[in-house]
């Protein structure tokens, strides 16, 4: 490409703090914007003469790109693409990518972190550890919240693909049984995989002692988790939610928490994010419950990777070569 290129960055703060190398970034021959976030209204204005957009959580939709007619590309700061009108972009010819399996390693500790903070009642114990209780006990220690070992017990996964089966291989390095959910509607391949024992959704419901979320969302799994889901479930279960908020219906997660209906949840994700409204999972009377604000995927290891994979697609398109992750390649 002999013209300029004007390539611009919409929300550079979701990238995090300025710990990452941007220098390759930075280096590649365009005229760069940076902007540390854009509101909707702002997207079409700041947009408008850029042949390259980069957007984590800025949406770009069909209004946006009629007002940009020189835009060539639109490569997501992330692996989910809802936030942009594909079929729009597909209409004017822009060509989408986005960043896969960047946060894997990330997403799995965090998800085990929460999973072993509720089966070993950490912050109870932290807490009586530091108010005073450990050291008025005559015992040398505190037995008042219940542990559970992990192994022997079963791992619900409702989702095979690459963070499900990296949870998978860290429960059965504790020793538990993995089973996968076949979700109702849908048809699997008896052998596509044959280390995956699938399960109906009923049964899978009924065994599982951790049921963890690796789906996405889509109007077939919108309140996959409601209240008929969560009475289904062990009274000893545990959910986890690390995928998308709307997987569940989150004020009957509440009442099943507060009625004992499961015993625990760890959820990175809510509905709305950032919750400027509020959440009913936000109440902080809720027992066993333990909500972090959407940073499984931010170690700095993991916000590397997506930057480097970004420089690729930019590279590729650059030099006309096809894109290695294009969602929709023009």
């Amino acid at each position: 490409m002999g013209e300029t290129i004007n390539a611009v960055i919409l929300d550079a703060d979701t990238l995090g703090p300025d710990d990452l190398d941007l220098n390759a970034l930075f280096a590649l021959p365009v005229n760069w914007s940076v902007y540390p976030q854009t509101s909707p209204e702002q997207v079409g204005e700041r947009i408008a003469d850029s042949q390259i957009v980069l957007t984590n959580k800025a949406p770009v939709n069909a209004l946006s790109l009629s007002v940009a007619p020189g835009l060539k590309m639109i490569s997501v700061l992330a692996t989910g693409t809802d936030v942009i009108d594909l079929r729009a972009s597909a209409e004017r010819g822009v060509a989408v990518c986005n960043a896969v399996k960047y946060g894997t390693g990330s997403v799995v500790q965090h998800i085990w972190a929460l999973i072993l903070s509720l089966t070993t009642k950490l912050a109870d114990y932290q807490r009586v550890a530091a108010d005073g209780t450990w050291q008025k006990n005559f015992f040398f220690c505190l037995l008042g919240f219940p542990v559970e070992e992990l192994q022997g017990k079963v791992l619900g996964i409702v989702g095979a693909g690459e963070l499900g089966r990296a949870v998978s291989k860290v429960g059965e390095a504790f020793g538990m049984k993995v089973i996968y959910a076949a979700l109702p509607g849908r048809h699997y391949p008896r052998y596509d995989q044959d280390d995956i024992r699938r399960v109906e959704f009923d049964e899978f419901l009924a065994v599982a002692d951790i049921v963890s979320l690796h789906c996405p969302l889509t109007p077939e799994t919108s309140n996959l988790i409601d209240q008929a889901e969560l009475a289904a479930m062990k009274s000893s279960a545990i959910l986890i939610n690390a995928a998308r908020g709307g997987l569940v219906n989150e004020s009957a997660l509440k009442h099943a928490l507060v009625s004992g209906s499961i015993a625990g949840a760890g959820v990175d994700v809510l509905t709305r994010e950032p919750p400027r409204d509020g959440n009913p999972l936000l109440d902080t009377r809720i027992p066993n419950l333990i909500v972090t604000p959407h940073c499984a995927w931010v170690a700095r290891q993991s916000r590397q990777r997506l930057i480097d994979q970004t420089v690729e697609n930019l590279r590729a398109f650059l030099q006309g070569e096809a894109l290695p992750r294009a969602v929709y390649d023009s």
